[in-house]
Order: C-alpha cells, then structure tokens, then sequence
C-alpha cells in the first residue's frame, strides 16, 4: 500500500508532460508566424520580380 500511495503522490512525470505540452505550443505559435511571414515575403519577392522584368 505504500508504494501505491508513492506513486500517487509522485509528480514528476505531470510536470514532464506540461514541459511537453509546452513545448508543443511554442512550436505551433513558431511555425504558425513563419508560414504567416514566408507568404508576405514570397509576395513581395514576387512583386519585385515581376517589377525587375
């Protein structure tokens, strides 16, 4: 019964799935701004040469 109530009481395995989640949603905050960001510069990469010809 002891160890049952330890293993109750262990949270370190919470806080590597909240570290996980985390750092899930950084990387979906990060790959949202960069696709955001590639088709403004893909536009404007598109106007220029569009001007240069």
């Amino acid at each position: 019964m002891k160890i049952f109530r330890a293993f109750l009481k262990n949270e370190s395995g919470a806080t590597a799935i909240e570290y996980g989640l985390i750092a899930g949603l950084i990387a979906v905050v990060i790959i949202a701004a960069i696709s955001t960001v590639g088709t403004s510069l893909s536009a404007k990469f598109n106007a220029v040469a569009n001007n240069l010809t």
